[in-house]
């Protein structure tokens, strides 16, 4: 697949106006990195305006309509930020969003796919995983990556009552963290990440539901156990660990055959809901040999 280069990017004045990216592959197979400055395009999708990402999401640290994060969101500071790194790892630390910003920025335009069967193509900017993971130096016993959001009732007003299980708590396998296509974003459109959309930085991975794609992270901890997670804490038997997209495993209360666009209108046809939510050449083998029914 051609990776894109700079010259390929449609000009942030021109993104603001809905006009189309050049598709493009996602990434080679294998590949450790994409050079700085590249973007990697969801192929043959236009992605969704400014308005429709920050206006449409989950965040239930700020309550749990779709606008509340958008209209509560403000009340969270963003600086200063830091985010802790431990566990097994042969140099814990401190890293302020300064540090982190220094690793060289990439745009990324993926799919997002809910858990709720809804989608957008999101372009955002940010850097792999993988580069701050290479920073710290996994031990040989680290096999799991575990993520931790802020926890601030006094600006986060959904955390002020039980929803969930306060901090919000997320994690990978050590592999798919590492993966070229696992983004620790900083952006949206060039522009700073929007605090609705989980300032100031936040997971990405594309391939799987995007519950996995933690907001406002404060710490990342390595660890050789599988570490707990907010929603398969919560509902076991609905929310998985792995949470691969995966349109032949329905949720057990709808479909995942098919999906709604965002912005598609009121009366927009389904769209069929691709294996890995269209990454499976990318990321299939990190699989190889599970049950993927039995791993959602």
């Amino acid at each position: 697949m051609r990776r894109l280069t700079e010259n390929d990017v449609t000009p942030k004045a021109l993104w603001l106006n809905r006009r189309a990216l050049i598709a493009g592959g996602a990434a080679a197979a294998g590949a450790a990195t994409w050079p700085a400055g590249q973007a990697v395009a969801a192929t043959g999708l236009e992605p969704n305006t400014w308005e429709e990402i920050t206006s449409y999401n989950n965040f239930y640290e700020f309550g749990t309509d779709k606008d509340d994060p958008k209209r509560y969101a403000g009340a969270l500071t963003t600086a200063p930020w830091s985010i802790a790194v431990d566990g097994l790892v042969a140099r814990p630390g401190i890293y302020d969003l300064d540090a982190l910003r220094g690793f060289p920025t990439e745009e990324r335009i993926y799919r997002f796919r809910c858990v709720e069967a809804w989608s957008m193509v999101i372009p955002w900017n940010g850097f792999p995983l993988a580069a701050l993971l290479d920073r710290v130096e996994p031990l040989g016993a680290a096999r799991y990556v575990a993520f931790e959001t802020l926890y601030r009732p006094s600006e986060m007003r959904g955390q002020q009552r039980a929803i969930l299980d306060w901090p919000y708590r997320e994690g990978l396998r050590l592999d798919e963290a590492m993966h070229p296509l696992t983004l620790m974003a900083t952006g949206i459109y060039g522009e700073d990440l929007p605090n609705q959309n989980g300032a100031p930085i936040r997971l990405v991975v594309p391939w799987k539901y995007g519950f996995k794609s933690i907001k406002s992270i404060v710490r990342i901890t390595l660890t050789e156990d599988e570490p707990p997670t907010t929603w398969n804490m919560m509902a076991a038997h609905e929310y998985g660990f792995y949470a691969n997209v995966n349109p032949e495993v329905d949720h057990p209360r709808w479909s995942q055959a098919t999906e709604r666009r965002i912005g598609g209108g009121l009366f927009a046809r389904r769209q069929p809901t691709l294996m890995f939510n269209g990454y499976a050449d990318e990321v299939a083998g990190l699989y190889r040999g599970m049950d993927l029914t039995a791993q959602f």
